[in-house]
């Protein structure tokens, strides 16, 4: 993700997405898009120069994607995919904090490789967000959920996704507006320490007194119970909900 204190940052390397001739001719759209926009900027990106590099009509800009908007969306989309195709996902790792710390240094090291690219895709969301945007926030979740099980998390789920999708992407897009004899690397290790630090615990929770760890954790555990009913597991979700987060209301 970012540059972290394992790599070196922002070497501003345009990615390899030159067209791939493929025969779809609404990818090759995407892909002649997508390439002109790491070499040449979004200003790069019209429609005619975009035909031109794709080997057709301006009109067939239209018919595929409406207008620019519209492929412009489209290329935002192919950034989230090609995102999610570099995740390599642990499905159990030894050392959930450290996984934490990994994938969030992928995506800032991700966007940092990909700056104008990483740009249109965060910059401007769209909503809904895309098929492949969803699936990457669930494997985050899931990092978020096996923490939650082991008793490391501090806040809730909903908020841990919040908090480390929001200092990634801040990172990325931070480093990217200063000039490049201020890009310091102590401050993405910072960003990503604070991050650490705002939704884990040094310790589990559960081995320490107190509800509100017990709580998150048995609160991920929950799914995979099966002697509970559907309507005894609303409950005790909405229970464990208010014990983790400290609502004391009745």
């Amino acid at each position: 993700m970012p540059p972290s204190p394992r790599s070196t940052p922002g070497t501003g390397a345009t990615p390899d997405i030159t067209p791939q001739g493929h025969d779809q001719p609404r990818q090759r759209v995407i892909e002649a898009a997508a390439d002109l926009l790491a070499r040449e900027g979004r200003d790069a990106v019209t429609t005619r120069a975009v035909a031109v590099a794709a080997g057709l009509q301006p009109p067939a800009i239209y018919r595929l994607f409406g207008d620019k908007d519209g492929l412009l969306e489209a290329v935002a989309e192919y950034g989230f995919a090609r995102f999610l195709a570099a995740k390599h996902v642990d499905p159990d790792p030894s050392e959930p904090i450290d996984d934490l710390r990994a994938g969030w240094d992928l995506a800032v090291e991700f966007g940092l490789a990909n700056p104008a690219l990483y740009s249109l895709m965060y910059s401007e969301p769209t909503e809904p967000a895309s098929a492949a945007f969803n699936a990457g926030m669930e494997i985050l979740r899931g990092r978020i959920r096996r923490l939650a099980a082991g008793g490391w998390l501090r806040v809730g789920e909903e908020l841990a996704a919040m908090i480390i999708h929001a200092t990634a992407r801040g990172a990325v897009l931070t480093w990217l507006s200063l000039p490049k004899d201020r890009r310091d690397p102590a401050l993405l290790t910072a960003l990503r320490e604070s991050m650490v630090a705002a939704v884990t615990s040094q310790e589990p929770a559960v081995q320490s007194a107190g509800p509100a760890g017990a709580a998150r954790a048995l609160r991920a555990a929950l799914p995979e119970q099966t002697a509970l009913s559907t309507s005894e597991q609303q409950l005790l979700r909405e229970w464990l909900d208010r014990l983790a987060s400290g609502d004391r209301s009745t």
